[in-house]
């Protein structure tokens, strides 16, 4: 599998499935064709229009697309990107509310890097910035970090998180989501020893694997099922020639995104046949449900090939963090050091990737923290993407983790808004 040209065949089949899409589409939107009764070139027009975007979001990084805030005063504020921290395989962004006083509540966001940019938390930082001011890691495709750059697993991961809760100092409220929920775990007992100073305020941890071992999954199963040879040997690649990273070797995006999907493969199915047959008949659009979702879910980006199997064997296989051995440039690194961050757990109860009771496992692991600055909270009717997007994070799961980060901080803060 370690071949580039493997990597640009990949690459070759999802160009050719968004021609396939394409020509579909423009063929059967051909004006004489519309004086036909048969329904099969409307829905043929329709599968080509669908299949076509489809297969051309996997390889484009999304955009923000946040501009504007409406605040207290009245007015809609301007929010530009800001980069506050650049590395090569990710930069600390921040996103600054033009003309807003500070709120009292500097928030780092810690996306995951599992196969999708950092854009899939989009919709929790719309709703994080009318009271907190947002800080996220925005991780690098793989394919486009020259193979100089060196490499990057999952302790280099772990010192880029300790980097950046440096530069932005004490007073930081740390909000992790999924996959980086144990590393961002291991930097703050990293601080803890190293610069206590720096550790942050809270730390919230939302859907992570912290002991896999915990509840089985699918995802699970498979960590256990696998040999890291087999592994190494059926999902690792090198990248093609027309990409910066071309030669690193990287768990590519697409392949990660055909894991996601048969995972659910009935539900996806559906989701698109229904999306047909609403383009067929007028009532789609461009920003409708099904295109926000999938937008954002289809774009891809490659992980290096060291952070993917560093994570599933000493993550899931050697429960390195769950068992409190993990291990940074040779040092141990105690959770148990931790005796000033709140430390609060998010779980959903229809959570099929990182089920409940894995993540809440941190609390047993933070022994030195006293039971005054631990908490959790199960979402009953959540899945895995609800508890950090969509209604249940807005309604739920959102003002429990603002009350939380209130309660840990001393600075006067703006009043909280709420947001539908």
């Amino acid at each position: 599998m370690r071949y580039m040209l493997t990597y640009d065949f990949m690459e070759s089949m999802r160009v050719t499935n968004q021609w396939m899409g394409s020509t579909a589409r423009a063929m059967c939107s051909y004006p004489q064709l519309g004086l036909s009764a048969n329904p099969m070139i409307q829905l043929t027009r329709a599968w080509g229009e669908v299949t076509e975007r489809s297969f051309a979001r996997m390889s484009v990084k999304p955009d923000w697309g946040i501009y504007s805030i409406p605040a207290e005063d009245g007015r809609d504020h301007i929010v530009s990107v800001e980069t506050v921290v650049p590395r090569p395989f990710g930069d600390l962004i921040r996103f600054k509310v033009q003309g807003r006083a500070p709120t009292g509540r500097k928030v780092l966001l810690v996306a995951p890097m599992s196969g999708h940019y950092a854009t899939l938390l989009r919709s929790t930082v719309v709703s994080l910035l009318p009271d907190c001011d947002v800080y996220i890691t925005d991780w690098h495709n793989a394919r486009d970090i020259p193979v100089s750059a060196g490499k990057f697993d999952i302790e280099d991961y772990t010192l880029y998180l300790v980097d950046f809760l440096k530069a932005m100092g004490p007073d930081t409220h740390v909000i992790a989501v999924c996959q980086p929920a144990p590393l961002a775990l291991a930097a703050t007992a990293y601080l803890a020893e190293e610069d206590p100073e720096a550790q942050p305020r809270t730390l919230t941890l939302i859907g992570g694997p912290i002991d896999p071992d915990a509840a089985a999954t699918d995802v699970t199963d498979f960590g256990n099922r696998v040999t890291m040879g087999q592994l190494e040997k059926m999902v690792i690649q090198r990248v093609g020639f027309k990409h910066a990273g071309a030669g690193r070797l990287v768990y590519p995006g697409l392949q990660q995104l055909t894991s996601f999907m048969a995972m659910n493969a009935e539900k996806h199915a559906k989701a698109f046949t229904d999306q047909i047959l609403r383009v067929a008949k007028g009532e789609a659009s461009d920003h409708d449900k099904h295109n926000k979702f999938y937008d954002e879910y289809l774009a891809v980006m490659d992980m290096t090939a060291e952070f993917y199997l560093s994570t599933v064997e000493r993550i899931f296989k050697g429960l390195e963090i769950a068992q409190n051995r993990f291990t940074v440039d040779g040092k141990q690194v105690d959770i148990g050091k931790i005796t000033t961050v709140a430390v609060k757990t998010v779980e959903g109860g229809k959570d099929d990737i990182s089920a409940p009771g894995q993540c809440v496992a941190a609390l047993d692991l933070c022994t030195g923290l006293p039971d005054g600055k631990k908490a959790s909270y199960l979402e009953p009717n959540a899945g895995h993407y609800g508890i950090f997007a969509g209604k249940s994070w807005r309604e739920n799961i959102r003002p429990l983790v603002l009350e939380f980060i209130d309660a840990n901080c001393e600075a006067p803060k703006t009043p909280v808004r709420v947001v539908s």
